[in-house]
C-alpha cells in the first residue's frame, strides 16, 4: 500500500508531530505534502527518510495554483489512500484526490473545538465548507470522543466517523534527573526553582495567557511556554505589563520527538524533564496531547480541559488534576504545588492506553477496510466508542 499524507502545516504542533510519529511506525510507504512553508517537524520527517513536498496555499491564486499541483502530485504518485490533516489540507485534500481519481481518502480531524477549527472561527461559511469537504471522503478520524461527538452534531454521519486517539511513544519522555540538571543549566534556571510549563500552538483557543497570569501572581514561580504562534507578541506584551517578563520565557517550537539526553536537553522531552508541573488551561481541547506527554514525564498536570484524560477511567491519571477555567484557579492550584514541593510521579496507565503500537493497529484497520471495500461500503459499521468511549465504559480507547 502507498499512503499519500496532506497537512496544513509541518511545524512542531502536536498534529504535525502526531503524523512524524505515525511515519516511523506504519507498515506502509509514504509521501508527505504541506500546504505551507518548511517547519520544524518538516526538517525532522524529512531526516527520518519521508519525501516532504511543500505546496503553499497564498492567496486566491495561490490557491488554485497549490490545488492543481496537488492533483498532479496525486495522480504522479499511484496512491492507494490520501490521509489529510488539518482544516485547510483536509478541505483541498480531500477535492484533490476525488479530481486526481483516488477515492479511499481518510481525513483526521485534530482540532476541532467548540468554537473553532485548527484556529479558524467556526463560522457559518466554515462550517458549510468542511461539511462539502466531508462528503468527499471515505471516513473520518476523531482524535477523541469529544471530537467525534462535535463532527456528529455537525452533521457528520456516525457510520462515517471512526475514534482513533492521537498516540505517544513514552520511552521518548522518560525522566531522568541527569537531563534535568543538564537542560535547567541550559537555561540558566536555578536547581531550586519553582518552574511551570506550557506546550502547544500560541493561539488564542489554548489561552496560554491564563498561565501567563498565573504565573505572575505567584512570586518565584517561572514560566517555560514551547510553541509558537499569531499570539506571541501579545503574551510577551502580557507578560511585561504584569511585571514578570524576567520569569516567563517563551522558548519557540522544541522537537518531541527525540527521547532527551545529556547531550540533547532542549527538545521538548529535555525541557519537561526541566518543568515541575504543567499547565494546559485550554478549555476546548481536542485531544490534550501536551498532558500526556507531560505525565509520561512524570509531571503533575493542571488542566481545564483534556479529552485525552476525561475520557478515561477515573484514577487511570492520578498525577493530572482538572481545575475550574481563569487564572484565579491555576494560581491557587500553583500555589499549592510550590507548598508542596518538587515531586516526580510514577509513569500512570492513561500512558499505557495511548500507546503508538495500538494507535497503528487501528488506523491500518481503517487503512484496509477503505482501500479494500471501496469509498463507504465497508465502513458502514457500528462506530466504535462515541460517547460512550467516555470514562472508559468500553475500557481502553478504541478506534
Amino acid at each position: 500500500m502507498r499512503v499519500l499524507h496532506i497537512i496544513s502545516r509541518l511545524g512542531a504542533g502536536g498534529a504535525e508531530q502526531q503524523l512524524r510519529l505515525l511515519l516511523r511506525h506504519v507498515p506502509v510507504r509514504c509521501d508527505v505534502v504541506a500546504l505551507a512553508a518548511p517547519g520544524t517537524t518538516a526538517h525532522g520527517i524529512r531526516a527520518d527518510g519521508i519525501p516532504v513536498t511543500h505546496l503553499p496555499l497564498d492567496g486566491r491564486a495561490g490557491e488554485l495554483r497549490a490545488l492543481a499541483a496537488l492533483v498532479r502530485t496525486i495522480r504522479s504518485g499511484g496512491y492507494d489512500l490520501v490521509h489529510t490533516h488539518l482544516y485547510r489540507a483536509c478541505v483541498y485534500g480531500r477535492i484533490a484526490a476525488r479530481l486526481a481519481g483516488v477515492r479511499a481518502v481518510i481525513a483526521t480531524e485534530h482540532a476541532l473545538g467548540e468554537h473553532s477549527v485548527d484556529g479558524h472561527p467556526l463560522t457559518p461559511a466554515v462550517r458549510a465548507r468542511y461539511l462539502a469537504a466531508e462528503r468527499l471522503g471515505s471516513a473520518t478520524v476523531a482524535v477523541s470522543a469529544a471530537v467525534a461527538d462535535r463532527l456528529r452534531d455537525w452533521g457528520v454521519p456516525s457510520h462515517r466517523v471512526h475514534l482513533v486517539p492521537n498516540a505517544i511513544d513514552a520511552r521518548h519522555f522518560r525522566f531522568t534527573p541527569a537531563v534535568r540538571a543538564t537542560a535547567r543549566a541550559r537555561l540558566a534556571i536555578p536547581e531550586r526553582a519553582f518552574v511551570v510549563g506550557a506546550v502547544g500552538r500560541l493561539m488564542a483557543a489554548k489561552r496560554f495567557e491564563v498561565a501567563v497570569r498565573a504565573v505572575a501572581a505567584v512570586p518565584g514561580a517561572r514560566l517555560l511556554l514551547v510553541g509558537e504562534g499569531p499570539e506571541r507578541a501579545a503574551l510577551e506584551d502580557l507578560a511585561t505589563r504584569l511585571g514578570a517578563a524576567d520569569r516567563i520565557r517563551l522558548l519557540g517550537e522544541r522537537d518531541g520527538a527525540v527521547a532527551p539526553s545529556e547531550d540533547r536537553p532542549a527538545g521538548l522531552p529535555g525541557l519537561l524533564a526541566a518543568m515541575d508541573v504543567l499547565a494546559a488551561p485550554s478549555a476546548e481541547e481536542a485531544f490534550g496531547l501536551a498532558a500526556l506527554e507531560a505525565l509520561a514525564a512524570g509531571l503533575p498536570v493542571l488542566h481545564t480541559g483534556c479529552p485525552a484524560l476525561d475520557e478515561l477511567p477515573a484514577g487511570a491519571a492520578p498525577a493530572a488534576r482538572r481545575i475550574a477555567p481563569g487564572p484565579a484557579a491555576l494560581t491557587d492550584a500553583l500555589r499549592h504545588r510550590l507548598a508542596a514541593g518538587p515531586r516526580r510521579y510514577p509513569v500512570p496507565d492513561a500512558v499505557e492506553r495511548y500507546d503508538i503500537a495500538r494507535g497503528v493497529r487501528r488506523l491500518m484497520d481503517l487503512y484496509d477496510r477503505t482501500t479494500t471495500c471501496g469509498p463507504d461500503a465497508c465502513l458502514r459499521v457500528p462506530p466504535v466508542s462515541l460517547r460512550t468511549a467516555r470514562r472508559g465504559e468500553r475500557g481502553a480507547p478504541a478506534g
